[in-house]
């Protein structure tokens, strides 16, 4: 690990690492440290032996918050500390168990952010995901519970913050650039239960807990989407994205719906998709990270013809690239909407779209096995080799995406016919 005299003009030129926490030792107070994390953030740290020889670390604040002579003087406080037989780690443990339930969230946030809380799969748990999480015990969890100390919670609190959410008792406007409202509902207030359950847990596994307080709380049940297009709806699709294309419609917002229609992958993965990760020529793309970790997964030439017909922007590697910056394209629901209103089409989302192809891969007679591996919930490990992807499921991909993109033809013929009576 690097070493230096911990000072701002040194911290404000460490450079956040690509993977993984990178930590930097002062070399004036042994066990003093700062440690820097991929998102950015920038930590004061102190680690020392306590009297058994055990090895503790324990965070002191962030920088920022904490200016570096503030951390150093707390560090040596710490030490002092461990000098007299003291252990300041375990303090701040057995305080923890007095801890409200925000307090435990903002435990989990920092924590999990770090990479030191474990979720599927033994993995740190996504970025992505804690995004969500952080949302609900900003929006849900904390406003209705916050304040209760947690190991005095019991089953019924749980419950009755599902129902209050349920009923809509936390609705507000969105923050932080977002639109439209948190109105609540069944499926979040049943997703706020998943959430806090879940960080009792990690907190109990640390030790923060002696027992998990609201085992048993029942979550209710999520109500399943199966909203197709039927081969009506996308027939009428295709007619609506064509009047829309012809209308001045973003053309990056269309690539992006008809990517949808003809690959089933989810909104998230189609609107990033990146240039590099196309192998067009295997017929797959490479995803680093989806909702099931990293992936290859088939692609059919229909679709293949609709990326490689995206303008490059010179600087942003992605098939659609946002109008402002190096990152992707993320209006594409906005647009859904648009195209939708004009095939006078309601109740549809990006999942119907990805529902949709998985439906008529169905309707062409293919196994509920390859309908998952087809759509991600099965497909190839990317420490397979690539030339190895199943040749059976490129084609029952290739046959699905050649299906719908010509059902989009046919109603964009449609389209054309109508303009030239």
């Amino acid at each position: 690990m690097p070493t230096s005299k911990l000072t701002k003009r040194t911290i404000d030129a460490v450079v956040s690492p690509a993977s993984k926490q990178l930590i930097y030792w002062d070399t004036e107070i042994k066990g003093f440290g700062l440690r820097v994390l991929p998102s950015g953030l920038k930590t004061f740290i102190v680690q020392y032996r306590n009297a058994e020889g055990i090895q503790r670390r324990m965070n002191l604040g962030r920088f920022g918050v904490l200016t570096v002579e503030q951390a150093r003087d707390l560090a040596r406080l710490k030490l002092a500390e461990v000098i007299v037989g003291g252990d300041p780690a375990d303090k701040v443990r057995q305080s923890r168990n007095g801890m409200t339930v925000a307090e435990m969230c903002d435990w989990y946030l920092t924590e999990a952010r770090a990479g030191n809380i474990l979720g599927r799969k033994s993995l740190p748990i996504k970025s992505s995901s804690l995004d969500m999480d952080e949302s609900r015990i900003k929006t849900h969890i904390v406003p209705l519970l916050g304040k209760r100390v947690v190991k005095h919670l019991k089953i019924a609190d749980v419950e009755q913050m599902q129902t209050d959410v349920k009923n809509g008792k936390t609705a507000k406007p969105r923050t932080g650039g977002r639109g439209g409202r948190a109105t609540g509902g069944p499926g979040v207030a049943g997703r706020c239960v998943g959430t806090l359950q879940a960080i009792i847990g990690h907190a109990k596994h640390k030790g923060l807990l002696e027992v998990h307080p609201t085992l048993g709380a029942k979550k209710l049940a999520g109500k399943k989407r199966t909203r197709r297009l039927s081969v009506a709806e996308i027939m009428m699709m295709g007619k609506a994205i064509a009047y829309a294309e012809a209308n001045g419609e973003n053309p990056i917002a269309l690539g992006v719906l008809r990517g949808l229609l003809l690959t089933g992958y989810r909104r998230q993965e189609a609107q990033a998709m990146q240039r590099a990760w196309l192998h067009a020529d295997r017929g797959y793309v490479v995803f680093p990270d989806t909702k099931g970790g990293a992936q290859v997964r088939a692609i059919g030439p229909a679709a293949i013809r609709i990326l490689e017909a995206q303008v490059e922007i010179v600087g942003n590697s992605h098939f659609f690239p946002s109008a402002a910056g190096d990152g992707p394209f993320t209006a594409v629901s906005d647009c859904l909407k648009r195209v939708c209103g004009l095939a006078g089409i309601t109740g549809v989302t990006p999942h119907t779209l990805r529902h949709t192809f998985g439906s008529v891969a169905g309707d062409l007679g293919f196994s509920e096995l390859t309908i998952r591996a087809m759509l991600g919930h099965a497909s190839q490990n990317v420490t397979q080799d690539y030339v190895h992807i199943d040749e059976a499921l490129k084609l029952a991909v290739e046959r699905t995406s050649d299906e719908i993109a010509r059902l989009l033809d046919i109603g964009t013929d449609a389209k054309m016919e109508m303009a030239r009576q």
